[in-house]
């Protein structure tokens, strides 16, 4: 199994199989003993290392998730068939691993970014932030802008970021606010 290859220099997850161009050895050794090509790309190896991360409680890097990848891009493709998967490297880089979970979180809907639109009072940002306790979330992050905000020059808007257990549990967040009067949105 070969996986698609990046011009010398390229970033990519899987930098343990990168490579500009095979060699010739490598040619001759594909052609006598390859039978098939699948290739990956950035995401489908993303979605593999989340899942050992979720599920196997695993490390393993990019390279060493392609094949995984592979199957999980088109399990028909091995349906019926005995697979085989080599699981390996642990030597991934601290920051992408986190931007990589991060990401996973983010389509699993358990970090999420909400906006909520106030008037401008004492104690407001105080009401927003219990109301997303109330409901269960825990905030990443808060940004608090009036300068930078299309609304009257009154009103605030509070950007958040939540930890949350899924997307139904952040539809609930957004619908406490919206039910205590703030205008709240996704995104």
């Amino acid at each position: 199994m070969l996986f698609r290859s990046h011009p010398q220099g390229a970033s990519t997850i899987a930098e343990g199989i990168a490579v500009g161009l095979p060699g010739q050895i490598t040619r001759k050794l594909i052609k006598q003993h390859v039978d098939d090509l699948v290739l990956v790309d950035e995401g489908d190896i993303e979605q593999a290392i989340v899942m050992l991360l979720e599920i196997e409680k695993t490390l393993v890097e990019g390279a060493g998730a392609a094949g995984l990848a592979a199957l999980l891009k088109d399990p028909a493709r091995f349906a019926g068939k005995k697979v085989g998967l080599v699981l390996c490297g642990g030597n991934i880089d601290p920051l992408l691993l986190s931007s990589i979970i991060e990401r996973g979180m983010v389509r699993a809907g358990r970090l999420a970014r909400i906006r909520v639109a106030a008037r401008d009072t004492p104690g407001v940002l105080a009401r927003i932030t219990t109301i997303v306790a109330e409901a269960g979330a825990n905030i990443d992050e808060v940004h608090h802008q009036r300068a930078f905000s299309s609304l009257s020059v009154q009103s605030v808007e509070v950007g958040l970021v939540l930890q949350t257990r899924n997307r139904a549990h952040v539809q609930d967040v957004v619908g406490q606010l919206q039910a205590a009067g703030f205008e709240a949105a996704i995104g």
